[in-house]
């Protein structure tokens, strides 16, 4: 098991005392890389439709962050479980009913009962993990862990590891697709791939890799959080097809029905969407309130969710006919920044970064 001394984390020390020191307070995607011997080129260009923005430009901007969530205002909707430390990541399985959360420095995965909230196994992964998903319904969770620069499959619901695989430097995000494994490295801008256990391909990403998606079909789509871009892949091949604008400040991607990928633009206050066939924009809804971060997917029910942590809310989408329209917001716990859905149940979970708390409520 690593720990939280190990090589990996040493050596991204080294490299950059910048990134060392904003490890323990920056949320997802704030992290800063050292700059590297990025390609030539500006910031991305003004049009989608225009020449492709440079995979890593030298005039990079700092990463998007989360707003600092004002004091609550309203009683959050539903119930609240009491986690007692910080959590980031979740995810919710409608196979088992569980919701994993990874704590923010204490290095564990935490199972929890979707019905009450109650935790009931702790796992230790030796660092922290802040984005999850699933491999499938009923698990495994994939869970790349930043500081130990490792990656971990987690079975569902005892909490065994199975799979502990050494990745690239400060791996932040991962999905799967037909048994292969994207896991995104964000200080190498490269994502790994991963397939029985062992890494068979590694590939370059847009600058500072945040976020990844694959359809149904076999389009990964890779947000560069200081790219300010997002560049779309065939799974199989890994060949890249196109790579457009991600708005101001992209920080997190879903995929839905139709080949569309879901970026929230944090910085834009915006949600972009993106036809993976082509690609293309296709459309970039604004989100009044500000700082739209963590993002879920209910694929049952073609609805999205969203949370707006200038707000302490996070608003449902209906994405069925096409373009999203707002179907309703509701109150959260302070500093939402991450969002997850059952989707057999509907059930909604709101993890509060300030103060350890799982919200969840049945809209």
């Amino acid at each position: 098991m690593p720990t939280p001394f190990s090589k990996g984390f040493l050596r991204g020390a080294f490299l950059s005392a910048l990134a060392a020191a904003s490890l323990f307070f920056a949320a997802c995607g704030a992290e800063e890389p050292p700059e590297g011997d990025g390609s030539t080129g500006s910031a991305v260009s003004e049009a989608t439709t225009a020449e492709e923005p440079p995979r890593m430009p030298e005039d990079a901007p700092p990463a998007p962050e989360p707003a600092e969530s004002p004091p609550l205002e309203e009683e959050p909707d539903g119930d609240i479980a009491e986690i007692g430390e910080p959590v980031e990541g979740i995810v919710a399985d409608a196979e088992t009913g569980l919701v994993v959360m990874g704590t923010r420095e204490a290095g564990d995965l935490l199972l929890a009962d979707g019905e009450s909230g109650e935790v009931e196994r702790r796992v230790d992964v030796g660092g922290r993990a802040r984005h999850l998903d699933l491999a499938a319904p009923g698990g495994p969770v994939l869970v790349p862990v930043e500081r130990e620069d490792a990656f971990f499959q987690v079975g569902l619901p005892e909490g065994e590891i199975f799979e502990e695989i050494p990745v690239g430097e400060f791996p932040h995000d991962a999905a799967a697709y037909e048994g292969r494994v994207f896991v995104l490295n964000e200080f190498e801008s490269t994502a790994s791939v991963i397939e029985n256990g062992e890494i068979t391909d590694t590939f370059e990403t847009p600058f500072q890799p945040g976020g990844v998606a694959v359809t149904d079909d076999g389009i990964v789509a890779i947000v560069g959080v200081r790219g300010v871009a997002v560049e779309f892949y065939d799974a199989e091949t890994l060949e890249s097809s196109r790579r457009l604008e991600g708005g101001e400040g992209p920080t997190h991607i879903v995929a839905g029905p139709e080949e569309r990928f879901y970026v929230t633009d944090t910085r834009g206050g915006a949600l972009l969407v993106y036809e993976g066939n082509g690609p293309e924009m296709v459309e970039s809804v604004p989100l009044e309130g500000g700082s739209p971060y963590g993002i879920a997917i209910d694929r049952e029910r073609d609805e999205l969710w969203i949370t707006l942590v200038a707000e302490n809310r996070v608003v449902r989408y209906d994405i069925g006919g096409g373009s999203p329209e707002e179907i309703e917001s509701y109150p959260t716990v302070r500093q939402p920044n991450t969002v997850a859905v059952n989707s057999e149940t509907g059930r909604v979970f709101v993890a509060g970064a300030e103060n350890g708390e799982l919200q969840f409520f049945d809209p």
